[in-house]
């Protein structure tokens, strides 16, 4: 049981730190869509970690955990290309 704790403790903290990591993109003076885009996966990553660090910890909960990982994946990548097709030029958003 220690093994599986320390690597659930060391999953949700690789978390913490890609949402951290992720938030210091946006101090930088690159264009807006790269600090989008750079919080997002890191976002996605932390979140993911996260969520495997809970299933080793409470394995009862498999079902809803693995669920909300998913939804997680699915959902950022759509929203990444939401944000791709509204951002390019010429497209039909900007008329």
């Amino acid at each position: 049981m220690i093994v599986i704790d320390v690597l659930s403790y060391t999953c949700i903290g690789i978390g913490i730190f890609f949402w951290f990591w992720g938030t210091s993109y946006l101090l930088g003076k690159r264009s807006v869509l790269y600090k989008l885009h750079s919080l997002s996966v890191a976002d996605t990553l932390g979140s993911m970690a996260i969520l495997v660090g809970l299933l080793l910890k409470i394995p009862n909960k498999w079902p809803l955990l693995i669920l909300a990982i998913v939804c997680l994946a699915i959902w950022n990548t759509m929203l990444g290309y939401v944000l791709a097709y509204c951002s390019q030029t010429g497209s039909d958003y900007e008329r």
